[in-house]
């Protein structure tokens, strides 16, 4: 069965910068798409960013120019480095694994708070 593991998270001041770490069990990592996604308060799940198997990364528009995906095919591991932290990225953050189809593999796993306060 598939499952992740979100760590990372905690609280920053605004400017700050955080790296979410995402390790996978359960698939051949390398074949399959990693997505960040997260969800704030009283809001839908929303996508952040995904990585293909190419290591093409895309980024939703409020997190373009400040967050990084990567993945570590050989750690099972993909990365989110959040630079530029601004109080609207708080929310819990998730990672899931899906196929070429966008079909979701695995459960949403706990996530990793983020929080963004002075």
């Amino acid at each position: 069965q598939v499952q992740v593991v979100e760590s990372g998270g905690g609280l920053v001041q605004p400017g700050g910068s955080l790296r979410l770490s995402c390790a996978a069990s359960g698939i051949i990592f390398s074949n399959y798409i990693m997505a960040w996604y997260r969800q704030a308060p009283g809001k839908q799940r929303e996508l952040v960013a995904f990585i293909t198997t190419g290591s093409y990364s895309s980024y939703e528009d409020p997190v373009k120019g400040r967050f990084t995906i990567s993945r570590d095919n050989a750690k099972s591991t993909v990365y989110l480095q959040m630079n530029s932290l601004k109080p609207e990225d708080t929310a819990i953050y998730f990672c899931n694994s899906y196929d070429s189809n966008w079909r979701r593999y695995g459960n949403w796993g706990q996530g990793t708070q983020v929080t963004v306060s002075s």
